[in-house]
């Protein structure tokens, strides 16, 4: 039996949106272990818009990291506009490259992974079915709203609620702990070695 072909395709911001709902952290490492472990992954791709201009960006470390450790980053400035109401907004919709790299990826791939619960990839989700692909989507419907759209998970072969991988590909509780820990430690080393100088 030959080994299936997978590639994981991760709205980023819809991602983090579900964890949040559910109140934990993904560990990006343990995730890609968990499908590696389920056949041979062709592409990893994590995609999120950036802001422009800004200095420093709290998603920076984790796509700098992506980046080195398996996942391709695909990214996009974010858009500003003045809605007509007046208030600035700031649009960033990776959708559109999303849907292009997975129709592009489809003829060498058996199954493709989509972290997004957005209801906008059903017809994405049923032109990947008519290649041949089976098709599954990571959201949740444990949460209040679920994170899911009715449709998207109607149309896919299967559907994978994230709270089910939680102790899988989570970060570990007590990890994090620690590393909060060491983090408040380094600051308090920092503020001492600031009043001594």
């Amino acid at each position: 039996m030959s080994v299936e072909r997978i590639a994981l395709f991760i709205d980023g911001a819809n991602l983090y949106a579900t964890t949040k709902a559910l109140a934990f952290d993904i560990d990006y490492k343990r995730l890609l272990r968990e499908f590696e472990s389920r056949g041979r992954i062709v592409r990893a791709l994590y995609y999120t818009a950036l802001i422009e201009d800004q200095e420093y960006s709290s998603i920076r470390p984790l796509i700098d990291w992506l980046d080195y450790n398996g996942y391709r980053v695909v990214t996009k400035p974010t858009k500003e506009f003045v809605d007509s109401t007046g208030r600035r907004k700031v649009k960033g919709n990776m959708d559109i490259e999303l849907a292009i790299d997975a129709l592009e990826l489809a003829p060498f791939i058996d199954h493709a992974v989509i972290f997004s619960g957005d209801g906008d990839f059903r017809s994405l989700v049923e032109a990947i079915q008519r290649r041949g692909v089976r098709v599954s989507v990571v959201s949740t419907i444990t949460s209040q709203p679920p994170m899911v759209a009715d449709e998207l998970r109607r149309q896919c072969d299967a559907f994978i609620d994230i709270a089910h991988l939680a102790d899988r590909v989570g970060r570990d509780p007590q990890e994090r702990a620690e590393r909060i820990q060491r983090s408040a430690e380094r600051r308090a080393a920092v503020e001492e070695d600031d009043e001594q100088e």
